[in-house]
This record gives C-alpha cells, sequence and structure tokens, in this order.
C-alpha cells in the first residue's frame, strides 16, 4: 500500500520525523500518491491578514503530529509530501496585498473623491493578478493529477483553491462540494475584487461539473447570499444556529451528519475553511466568528462521508494563519486536520485501508 517501500525501510515512525518533511515523513514529491500544494496567497482578504503564512507554519508544526491512527492501517505509509512553496508567488501576494490594502482603506473611508483617479485602476490590477494566481494553481495540479496523484491545497485565503476545482472538473464529469466554513462566500464580487475569499463558493458554482454545493457551519451571510443559497436547487445550506438548534433539541450529530451527507452525490471535493471551526481552534484566522464545529464533530463528519462509500477527489485547507506572537497553536490544529484529511481521502480512493 506505500509509495514506495525503499523509501520507508528505516523510518521509524515512532521517533523524530525529518525536519522540513511535512509530518516528517520520509517522502519526496515523486515517490508521493498525494501532494499538498501550498498557497501562500491572501491579496483580498478584508479584515485580518495572516493566512498567507498558513502554509509554512503549517509545515513547520506538522513534525509534532503524531503518525499513528487507530483506525486506519498504516496511514504515515501513504506517501504524502507537499510542493515547495514558490517564493515568486509570496513575493507577489506582498505586493498586491499592500495594493489592496490601501484600496479597501480607501473605500472604509468613503471613497474620497480627491483620490479616485488614484484607485480607480486598482480593481482590475487586482482581479488580473488573483487570475495569475489560480491560473498557476490550475497548472500545477493538472500535472500532478495528470500523474496519477491526489491533490490537496493548502492556502492562504479561500480564494486560492478554485484552480485546483478547475483542474479537477477536466478529470471528473460531475462532483459535489462539501463546505465546512463560517461564511457562505457566495458574493459576486466584494470589494470589487470578482476572485476575493469572499466570493469562492459563487465561482465554484460557475464550474458546470459542480452538480452540489453543500455548506455546513455557516453563521454569517448576508442577505444576497443567503437569497442564492435558498433559489439555487444545486446549494443546501445547514447553518451552524440551525445545527445547533437541533442538537438542543435532543438530535444526534450522527443523524445530522446522515442528513448532511444525503445531499452529496458519490464524489465530493472537501472544501474547509478554518473559521467554520470555533474561535478557540482558530484565535487568528482572518475572520473569526462565534459559534461553528469543534474539531471532532469535523473528523466524525469527513469519518462518516468516506463510511459511506463517498469518494474524495480533492481537497483543500485553507485560512489557517500563525500567530502575530508567534503562537503556534493555530498551525498545530491546522496541521491535525491536513494529516487527518489527507488519510481518510487515502481510504476513500482505496490507496490505504480501515484498521
Amino acid at each position: 500500500m506505500s509509495a514506495n517501500p525503499t523509501s520507508i525501510t528505516n523510518f521509524d515512525p515512532n521517533g523524530l520525523g525529518q525536519a522540513g518533511k511535512l509530518f516528517g515523513l520520509p517522502f519526496e514529491p515523486e515517490n508521493s500518491q498525494l501532494l499538498i500544494l501550498p498557497v501562500p496567497w491572501e491579496v483580498t482578504v478584508s479584515y485580518r491578514s495572516g493566512t498567507a503564512g498558513g502554509p509554512a507554519a503549517i509545515l513547520e508544526a506538522s513534525v509534532q503530529v503524531d503518525l499513528f491512527q487507530e483506525d486506519i492501517r498504516d496511514a504515515w505509509k501513504l506517501g504524502l509530501s507537499m510542493l515547495p512553496l514558490n517564493p515568486a508567488l509570496k513575493a507577489d501576494n506582498d505586493n498586491y496585498r499592500l495594493l489592496a490594502d490601501k484600496y479597501i482603506q480607501w473605500l472604509q473611508k468613503g471613497s474620497p473623491e480627491a483620490d479616485h483617479e488614484r484607485f480607480a485602476a486598482v480593481p482590475d490590477i487586482i482581479n488580473a493578478a488573483c487570475r495569475k494566481m489560480n491560473d498557476w494553481v490550475t497548472e500545477q495540479a493538472e500535472k500532478q493529477l495528470d500523474q496519477g496523484k491526489l491533490v490537496g491545497l493548502l492556502g492562504g485565503d479561500h480564494s486560492t483553491p478554485l484552480g485546483l476545482v478547475q483542474a479537477l472538473a477536466k478529470k471528473h464529469e460531475s462532483f459535489g462540494i462539501l463546505q465546512i466554513d463560517a461564511h457562505a462566500d457566495l458574493r459576486p464580487a466584494y470589494e470589487g475584487f470578482d476572485l476575493s475569499h469572499a466570493s469562492i463558493a459563487y465561482n465554484f458554482l460557475k464550474i458546470p461539473q459542480v452538480q452540489r454545493l453543500v455548506q455546513v457551519g455557516v453563521r454569517d451571510v448576508c442577505e444576497q447570499e443567503w437569497n442564492l443559497s435558498q433559489s439555487d436547487t444545486r446549494c443546501q445550506l445547514f447553518t451552524d444556529g440551525n445545527l445547533k438548534e437541533q442538537l438542543y433539541g435532543g438530535n444526534t450529530w450522527e443523524a445530522l451528519c446522515r442528513e448532511i451527507l444525503a445531499a452529496l452525490p458519490e464524489q465530493v471535493y472537501l472544501s474547509i475553511d478554518i473559521d467554520g471551526l470555533i474561535p478557540q481552534l482558530c484565535p487568528h484566522t482572518g475572520t473569526p466568528v462565534p459559534g461553528g464545529l469543534d474539531y471532532q464533530q469535523l473528523m466524525f463528519l469527513i469519518k462518516m462521508l468516506v463510511r459511506s462509500g463517498r469518494k474524495l477527489i480533492g481537497f483543500d485547507l485553507v485560512e489557517v494563519a500563525p500567530g502575530s506572537d508567534g503562537g503556534e497553536w493555530d498551525a498545530n490544529v491546522g496541521a491535525r486536520i491536513l494529516y487527518r484529511i489527507a488519510n481518510l481521502t487515502a481510504v476513500s480512493q482505496g490507496k490505504l485501508n480501515w484498521g
């Protein structure tokens, strides 16, 4: 079941991992079955920044994750690694983020006419930069998918996985998306940016192969997004408030998970915005919201998805931001989510077996 037996002969899964390698595992991209594509990008974030540092922070924190999974046999042998961080992409992010931030501050001041000429072209500039990033993600994902690899994406903000989903749409006739998120992200554009982190779900729905969009944990939604979620028959919204009301009324999380999964087709793409979880698990994320799923609720839902026989064709984990004080908690949580969903994806694809 391993990606390359010779690469793991001398590896001790109970000992120290290899520094600089994802989860300390002894794999390189060429002998891995599942690759993580890091995308350090947060140009359109509208509140707190920091998510561009997520991939590097999770890579560093990942070596502290114990590799044993009690319900998945030899999970660490999958062959899991991260592609190198792209310094040019990070540099572009930093430059365009400064420009976007100045523009957003101008909007927040009421768009003073005196600076109109200075900022008029900014949306087009930022949109072009985001399209370039998106095209790069598509290109990188297609390269790995063409080699038969599974691909997961690590953001960055929630605008980053669009290119991966577009690449998967070229490989699959139809699939559903399970989105874990505090926000609906169904705005056609936000602050003039049509590839905004606040528009990712809207942009998912532009892809003809996306058969269903099932959103779980949403608790911050504007009227425009609500109306779209109710009028588009491909959308099903499980708000955090409604889920909690049912739990408080005596329903079980297992029963609610079955209802969520019933809305999904056989092939599923998983999109996890970390702010879909309770803020205690992601205190430095860009736009935290009270409420949300706890860690085990999320893991139970995804495990049930795989147990149901559905196949995970890809995934992303986004909006993980390291603390400005150097705190590692957000990255610690993110690393554990990443390891678990990578292994569950592999089980759904028959590349690992239940224990």
